[in-house]
């Protein structure tokens, strides 16, 4: 199992407020599969690991459809990352292990 493998509490401060979600990943070499699941519902994702950071977009439909382009890095049992939503711009986003 990597280091970045399991789920994470994680908030992202955006505008509309703290979003909250957990966030599953299982890696595999350079890629690795999950979702994330919060208020608007749950997300299957897929994306890249390159050693303790992962990065990887997702497409919502609410409250409006976009493309967001995610990425962290993994330290211990903390995860410190972004979420890019296009023209709305970035937005920190911080993550803590379950469990």
């Amino acid at each position: 199992m990597a280091a970045i493998d399991g789920q994470w509490d994680c908030t992202a401060r955006t505008p509309m407020g703290d979003q909250r979600m957990v966030l599953s990943v299982s890696s595999e070499g350079p890629v690795f599969t999950g979702s994330v699941a919060g208020d608007l519902g749950t997300i299957d994702i897929a994306g890249s690991v390159d050693g303790d950071s992962l990065a990887w977009k997702m497409e919502i439909r609410s409250p409006i459809p976009l493309t967001l382009d995610c990425s962290a890095t993994v330290t211990g049992d903390s995860l410190e990352g972004s979420v890019t939503a296009g023209m709305f711009g970035s937005f920190p986003m911080t993550g803590t292990r379950k469990g």
